[in-house]
């Protein structure tokens, strides 16, 4: 599939006016790059493994909308037909109209054509191999450097909206998981996505891993990723479905079963999962949750101990938070 890119120079002041206008003209879900800082609020709402330490904000912005192209190489706006041309003609008409508004910068336009390889291949240029602690996560795209031999290779590809390990709440709940893995534990990953804490989980030695996830697209990126590191079929069944609302769910998972459960979602979805989710928990059973920004530690905590469990540890790494609780 191929699309036209239509990349807008402006300003970070006028980001939201330009996208607002041109939504209305037909050009939606605009691309913006920039380098303003994101908020703790932003870093909550993204989630996202993948993100680079960029340069001082310089007050200027990059807007891109995409046209798909048709096979026959036609284009269509609000679904009128339309060529590139035309389309730039009413992007510079509408800029311009902004003028005496307010400042857009230079609101120059370039036209581009991408492909979908495109959108997938620029993960690489951010995601190369790391540490967590004694792991090494490794893309298939590079090699393992012979010093790392024989240590424990993860090898994950970043998805489009899945977990690598780079984040700061993944680390936070390996390093929990490390402390708490035997070789009878049975453990159940709530938000699984890419598998990455169910499959480092068996690489260190627990006994059966069940998944549970809100997006289809967690299954194939886990069976991938299981293949990728060695984990049989059976060692890890995925589930799809809202474990906190569907009954049909809680039941295909089991109840009293589980001796560690790991949540690595944000701290709004852990509030509403905790009491549901010590249903599936064996007396004793370890309960690790993250994707808690600092701002959000208490209320996990207090939904942590409302639910009767007993919060044993609470870890840190930059911005973010990791609760251990205990079901006694």
């Amino acid at each position: 599939m191929k699309w036209k890119k239509f990349k807008i120079k402006t300003i970070t002041e006028a980001e939201d006016i330009i996208i607002s206008t041109l939504y209305d003209i037909g050009l939606e879900g605009a691309q913006i790059e920039d380098k303003i800082p994101l908020t703790a609020l932003e870093k909550e709402q993204m989630f996202v493994d993948i993100l680079p330490d960029g340069p001082e904000d310089d007050g200027i912005a990059y807007l891109s909308f995409f046209v798909e192209e048709e096979e026959d190489g036609s284009l269509k706006l609000n679904e009128e037909p339309v060529t590139e041309e035309e389309i730039v003609s009413r992007v510079e008409q509408e800029l311009e109209d902004l003028r005496f508004f307010c400042e857009i910068g230079e609101g120059s336009i370039a036209v581009d054509e991408t492909e979908d390889i495109d959108w997938i291949n620029n993960w690489k240029q951010y995601f190369h191999q790391f540490y967590i602690d004694d792991i090494l996560v490794i893309p298939s795209w590079e090699q393992v450097k012979p010093e790392d031999e024989g240590k424990m290779i993860l090898h994950i590809d970043p998805g489009t909206a899945f977990g690598t390990g780079m984040h700061e709440t993944t680390q936070l709940c390996i390093r929990q998981l490390k402390k708490y893995i035997t070789p009878e534990t049975e453990l159940l990953d709530v938000g699984t996505g890419s598998g990455i804490l169910a499959i480092l989980s068996l690489m260190h030695g627990a006994k059966h891993c069940v998944g549970t996830d809100l997006d289809p697209c967690a299954v194939p990126a886990v069976a991938d990723n299981m293949e990728n590191n060695g984990i049989a079929p059976e060692q890890f069944e995925m589930m799809i479905g809202n474990i906190i609302t569907e009954k049909e769910i809680q039941d295909r998972v089991g109840y009293e079963k589980y001796d560690i459960v790991v949540a690595n979602i944000l701290a709004d979805v852990l509030v509403p999962l905790t009491p549901v989710i010590v249903n599936q928990m064996k007396k004793g059973g370890i309960y690790i949750t993250s994707g808690i920004i600092d701002m959000k530690e208490e209320t996990v905590v207090n939904a942590v101990k409302a639910a009767g469990l007993e919060v044993v540890e609470v870890t840190y790494q930059g911005e973010w938070v990791s609760v251990t609780a205990r079901k006694n």
